[in-house]
């Protein structure tokens, strides 16, 4: 999907608060932080920047590929060595951004083998962008960065093409050759998304998480899910987000309207890192929407 260009400030202002956010998550990873801390300050920066967060913030450690945020009573803390992903998005009216990358907790070298697999395999997959190319082409430069430092790609997580209010569009870029014969599109903004491992390179269904969305509009029927839906619209949220006992009740109610996401593991236990930029395929190549910014 193009984006119209009269609406491109909001995807690059959104990428730029994005971007800070996920630096600000960086930092904040020391020994004995609260995961929930860390998450309530990452989401909490993206609101005083006027904007709001596109998912919770993903705060996945070691085997944990994705999709782990904090519960409301989550008291756990990050330990020396950890190996997190920070995975972080923010919109502005829908106009969103999606970025990460991964911290060994402590600031060791143990898994910075894995750390430098992800960030090569983002920049090679972003100069293989091409408006017109094959997204097959970034697949296989990614795959070939990341295994070229002896570790495999998670064959079945995928970056996408983003679209107004929805995170995952119609378009995947898978991180190893030969599953798409899709083409890029100038004008669209996608996701770069490699993920690396030491582990069997697939993952599985851990157990549900913190996040859920709408799948579909619930009605006016009941006024308080309705009100969460005009809120959240078919974004993830979490249940850090809704404080209200109503609006809890309403949630429990109304299950055949939600979709909850499961932590993906590492099938064979291995560790992951993943790296993400937003990008703007334009009429030359990738512009990097998400990249670091000066302090």
């Amino acid at each position: 999907m193009r984006i119209p260009d009269a609406d491109l400030p909001r995807w690059r202002e959104a990428s730029r608060i994005a971007s800070r956010a996920r630096d600000l998550g960086l930092r904040l990873l020391v020994p004995g932080v609260r995961r929930r801390d860390v998450a309530d300050t990452i989401e909490a920066a993206i609101r005083d920047a006027g904007a709001q967060p596109s998912f919770p913030v993903n705060l996945s450690r070691n085997e944990e590929a994705a999709h782990y945020s904090p519960a409301p009573d989550d008291r756990a803390t990050f330990e020396v060595g950890d190996l997190v992903k920070v995975d972080v998005g923010a919109h502005l009216d829908g106009a969103i951004a999606d970025t990460a990358d991964t911290v060994e907790v402590g600031g060791g070298a143990r898994h910075a083998h894995l750390i430098r697999a992800v960030h090569d395999a983002l920049r090679d997959g972003i100069a293989a962008v091409r408006p017109g190319g094959p997204v097959d082409r970034v697949s296989a430069a990614i795959a070939a960065a990341i295994r070229g430092l002896g570790l495999r790609p998670v064959e079945d997580l995928t970056g996408h093409s983003i679209e107004p209010y929805l995170l995952h569009g119609g378009k995947s870029v898978p991180n190893v050759p030969g599953r798409t014969t899709a083409l890029f599109e100038e004008g669209e903004i996608v996701a770069i998304e490699p993920f690396a491992t030491n582990g069997i390179g697939r993952i599985a269904n851990g157990p549900f998480g913190h996040i859920q969305r709408f799948r579909t509009d619930p009605g006016p029927a009941d006024p308080v899910l309705a009100g969460l839906f005009a809120r959240f619209r078919t974004l993830p949220f979490t249940l850090r987000w809704v404080a209200a006992p109503e609006e809890r009740e309403a949630l429990r109610r109304a299950r055949r309207y939600l979709q909850t996401y499961p932590v993906f593991l590492e099938s064979g236990h291995g560790l992951v890192a993943q790296a993400e930029h937003t990008i703007l395929v334009g009429p030359t190549g990738a512009e990097v929407l998400s990249a670091p910014l000066p302090p």
